[in-house]
């Protein structure tokens, strides 16, 4: 039986809260993060690319769900790849994954301290950071219920600056000052297939939503059932939202973006901005991105902790990322590292830390399709059960939805496969290490028992529907 006397998660989130969670993780600003960047990459394309990012990430969505279903548990795809795969291929899954979670907190709080210091130009940049984390970093250790009340807030406002976005875009559109056509945002342009590709692999970091609210399973209500469904709700409304603004922003202003500086690029987003609205509509973005952004180092936060939660818990990580605050229900340890991790985000700059972190998650999805196929319809019992729903759900999707996140993987900068690699190895010498020179097994979540680690998890989605 469970020790009901240790703390534990607080089963609070209903499905618009998981879905506000991840919706918010994908922050709508993120657009305007990457705006400069993916329209050099693919040539003022950048509706195109969100159009083949979604196509990939709803294939690799339903992967998420299906597994969510079975394993209503914190670890999101770590815990996926290792039960299908092992303790090994479950700990450099969750490892490399944890890159990208790691930096999306990093990358918003140097968003929010580049952009107020527009506003306040005598306060440096690295106080309103410091400020940001701080904040953050409260924010997590009161609990999810909190972080998911500021949710809804933060999405209002965001939904909000979209739809201004918009009709100023069409109001410019309409006015005869533009020479894009209605349609030219979503063809492949000079660069092909393979420019939409490189842009749609960087803007992959953009759907991590989903991914981040299987990290709440143990947090859901009634985890088997909501979970994948907020799964799907937040791909699509997210990626709706992004594709409206890449194609008004891109019919509105178009410049070469080939010519432009990296500075020019790096504050394309802005310009765009002021050339829709002016100053008074560029205030207003600048206090929406900054709560947006705000928005998605909480969330992020909160997600990566869980997953460092979730591998101190099996062993992997040290056990004290592991512990749960006794009053606040939080993995208050593992929130309180992330934090400090962030610090380096005093000293990276945006363009490096956007392309380093597509890495992980590319990698994370295919493994997670591949757990699909693995655990659902080539081991025994999914030979059994075959039906055609199981081969549409089990074979056909997840090896769609793999051979196009392989593309993407393969179409990443090669400054991001640098790093990736060296992630890679490093997680490789920690197991060594956890493992004495993988002279014993590599720790794993067990399923099939009643240990005490475990009963609480086997309790998770016991009254939701069924598998």
């Amino acid at each position: 039986m469970s020790d009901t006397s240790k703390p534990q998660f607080r089963r609070t989130l209903g499905p618009v809260g998981l879905t506000l969670f991840g919706v918010t993780y994908m922050t709508i600003a993120v657009v305007f993060t990457t705006y400069g960047v993916v329209n050099q990459v693919t040539d003022g394309h950048l509706a195109a690319a969100y159009t083949l990012a979604i196509v990939a990430m709803l294939f690799t969505a339903s992967s998420y769900a299906t597994l969510a279903r079975k394993y209503p548990v914190a670890g999101s795809a770590y815990t996926y790849t290792q039960q299908a795969f092992g303790g090994f291929a479950g700990f450099i899954t969750g490892w490399v994954i944890l890159l990208d979670y790691l930096f999306i907190p990093m990358i918003n709080f140097m968003v929010i301290g580049i952009y107020l210091h527009t506003q306040y130009p005598s306060v440096p940049e690295w106080v309103f950071t410091i400020a940001a984390l701080l904040l953050v970093l409260v924010f997590n250790l009161l609990g999810i219920s909190f972080v998911n009340r500021a949710n809804f807030a933060i999405i209002a406002l965001s939904v909000l600056l979209v739809l201004v976005f918009m009709l100023l875009a069409f109001k410019q559109v309409l006015g005869g000052d533009t020479s894009v056509g209605l349609l030219e945002p979503f063809s492949f342009g000079e660069g092909g297939i393979g420019a939409i590709a490189s842009g749609a692999a960087i803007l992959s970091l953009s759907f991590l939503g989903f991914d981040a609210v299987s990290t709440l399973s143990e947090e859901a209500k009634n985890a088997r059932r909501d979970i994948p469904r907020a799964i799907f709700a937040s791909t699509l409304v997210g990626g709706l939202l992004f594709v409206l603004v890449a194609w008004t922003g891109g019919l509105a202003y178009s410049p070469d973006w080939a010519t432009l500086s990296t500075e020019d690029v790096d504050a394309a987003g802005v310009t765009l901005v002021g050339e829709l609205g002016g100053a008074p509509f560029t205030a207003f973005f600048i206090a929406v991105y900054v709560v947006s952004s705000f928005g998605s180092a909480m969330t992020g936060q909160a997600s990566v902790s869980r997953l460092l939660f979730a591998m101190g818990r099996d062993g992997v990580l040290p056990r004290p990322l592991a512990k749960l605050h006794p009053r606040f229900g939080t993995p208050f340890i593992a929130v309180i590292v992330v934090s400090l991790l962030a610090m380096s985000s005093l000293v990276l700059d945006l363009n490096t830390a956007a392309f380093m972190i597509s890495f992980g998650a590319l990698a994370a999805f295919a493994m997670v399709n591949l757990s699909v196929m693995k655990d659902l319809f080539f081991s025994r019992q999914g030979r059994e059960r075959r039906t055609l729903r199981t081969v549409l759900v089990h074979l056909v999707c997840p090896l769609i939805a793999f051979g196009l996140t392989v593309w993407l993987w393969t179409s990443l900068h090669p400054f991001t496969w640098i790093v990736g690699g060296i992630w890679s190895l490093l997680g490789v010498v920690i197991i060594g290490i956890v493992t004495r020179g993988f002279r014993r097994p590599v720790p794993k979540l067990d399923f099939s028992g009643e240990s005490p680690t475990t009963t609480q998890i086997d309790q998770l989605g016991e009254t939701s529907a069924p598998r």
